[in-house]
């Protein structure tokens, strides 16, 4: 029977090492990533809801299961995704290493807790059991590496080329997560698979740590070389232009694209004007509800930004703060209080 991976882990070096596995083992799986807290129980939700879909395309005949990695749950989420998964039809495994999920391990058969790995390797070792997977060992390097940071085994020879690695994916900023996911996503592992070709190189830590700019820039070059601001920007504005229809928010009659801790205001959001000449203004919302205006001579946004936020500056670039922000790990929902909020100050 055909096999479709739903797959759920954390936001650090760790989680995405166990997504760099899964992805070269199956080739019917979906990623989904989530930090601690609500956002779990959202991402997992996401993903029975994602089911539910794609058994009423495509039917029963396909086994479902979800992977969840370096998470721990609580029994309360324990019983609430072992509930869902026997209403619609797929299985559950967990594989993680956080003591405090102790509790729900002991309960449920599909909780595999180990405290003294991390969970790359704990997956590692799953996949190799289950899938017969990497038979020539050769990504072992690269998780021994992994492990040898996240659990802190200092005197591992690796441990400084995970220290870099560690660096290098919560340095990782040039796409939103929560904006664009699946790309940023795919930032992060194909710098994972670059590490995974130095491990074993002399002087490893140095040379990726030399190497890491040159390994940005590669993944978002498209046609010639730029700098890398440029480059990330042209990538971006890409990115928004593309999906600007679910981006789209109003100010007194004028459209513009809201991005959500995109940063970089100065360069992505003139280049997304100039991209977008029908749009008149471009904001950027961070998690604190601080926000950037960016227009091309559209619409003062100096004006906007006194209006709605106490801000100011200049009439192509400004900026402010949304009073009362409620942050949001769903960009509906961030869009959604951020129209709201303008439509109040407007009336």
């Amino acid at each position: 029977m055909q096999q479709h991976i739903y797959h759920l882990s954390h936001i650090d070096l760790d989680g995405y090492g166990c997504q760099y596995l899964s992805q070269q083992c199956f080739q019917n799986i979906e990623s989904y990533n989530a930090n601690y807290g609500p956002e779990v129980s959202a991402r997992l939700g996401e993903i029975v809801a994602k089911i539910e879909q794609d058994k009423f395309l495509h039917g029963d005949e396909t086994e479902r299961l979800i992977l969840i990695t370096d998470l721990n749950l609580t029994t309360k989420e324990g019983s609430w995704i072992e509930k869902e998964a026997i209403r619609i039809g797929a299985k559950l495994q967990l594989l993680d290493h956080h003591a405090t999920g102790a509790n729900a391990a002991e309960r449920f058969a599909w909780y595999k807790l180990d405290t003294t790995r991390c969970a790359t390797l704990i997956t590692y070792d799953w996949l190799q059991t289950h899938y017969d997977f990497d038979k020539d060992r050769h990504l072992a390097p690269i998780v021994k590496a992994i492990n040898a940071i996240d659990i802190w085994v200092n005197e591992d020879e690796l441990f400084e080329y995970g220290k870099v690695m560690l660096g290098m994916i919560s340095g990782a900023r040039e796409i939103g997560r929560v904006l664009f996911p699946a790309q940023d996503r795919a930032f992060k592992l194909s710098m994972i698979e670059e590490a995974k070709n130095r491990v074993e190189d002399e002087n490893a830590p140095i040379k990726l740590d030399d190497d890491l700019h040159q390994i940005k820039k590669a993944f978002f070059r498209q046609e010639k070389n730029n700098t890398k601001d440029n480059l990330v920007a042209s990538f971006v504005t890409e990115l928004l232009t593309t999906d600007r229809q679910r981006l789209t928010i109003e100010y007194k009659g004028h459209k513009g694209i809201l991005g959500y801790n995109v940063g970089n205001a100065s360069i992505i959001g003139n280049a997304c004007m100039v991209e977008n000449d029908d749009y008149d203004f471009y904001m950027d919302v961070n998690f604190r509800g601080n926000f950037s205006l960016r227009s091309n001579n559209k619409l003062d946004v100096s004006q906007m930004a006194t209006h709605i936020g106490n801000g100011g500056g200049h009439p192509n670039a400004s900026g402010g703060k949304v009073e009362g922000y409620k942050d949001s790990f769903v960009y509906a929902d961030v869009r959604k209080f951020i129209q709201n909020y303008i439509d109040l100050k407007c009336n």
